[in-house]
Formats: structure tokens, sequence, C-alpha cells
């Protein structure tokens, strides 16, 4: 049987923000799977309104955002919306 491609329930992906906020590792491993396509949806759409010629692919913009917010600083993910608002505006700083 086929894994599902539904989007992850919104508690799951809060928990695991919880989680990772509170420094565990394993939250963090286990949040990347379940947000990354959103967070590659995110990135085409900002992508789709640059310049032609632009270069930049959505998924190295993923990681480049990833690396951004992901880094030795801690964060306090406040939830789902927060976590994204801030991948939107690491996208946006690219």
């Amino acid at each position: 049987m086929a894994p599902s491609l539904q989007p992850a329930p919104e508690s799951d992906v809060t928990q695991l923000l919880k989680g990772a906020s509170a420094g565990d590792p394993k939250a963090a491993v286990e949040l990347v799977p379940l947000v990354y396509e959103d967070l590659r949806t995110l990135a085409a759409r900002r992508l789709a309104s640059e310049r032609q010629g632009n270069t930049l692919q959505p998924t190295a913009l993923v990681h480049e955002a990833w690396l951004r917010f992901s880094g030795p600083d801690e964060r306090a993910w406040q939830g789902r919306l927060h976590f994204f608002a801030a991948a939107a505006e690491a996208a946006a700083q690219h």
C-alpha cells in the first residue's frame, strides 16, 4: 500500500514544533517530512512572482529557508501558523 499524501494533522505538526522548540532532536527529524511539501508549495508560489530568468528552484529555497530558521538560535514555535509565517518570511529574504 502506498503512503498517504494527505497533509499531516495540524495537531501532529504543532506537537512536533513544541518538541523541537524544547530541544527534542527526534521531534525536529520527524517534523521535516510532515511539512516539506507544504514548504515547497510556499516556495513555488513565492518564486512564481519573481522576475524571468530566476534560477532559484523551490527545493533550494526551502533548504535555504530551513537553514535560516532552524539555526542555533532557539525558536519557541507557537504552532503551525507561526512556523509557516517564519518560513514565508525566511523565503522572502532570499
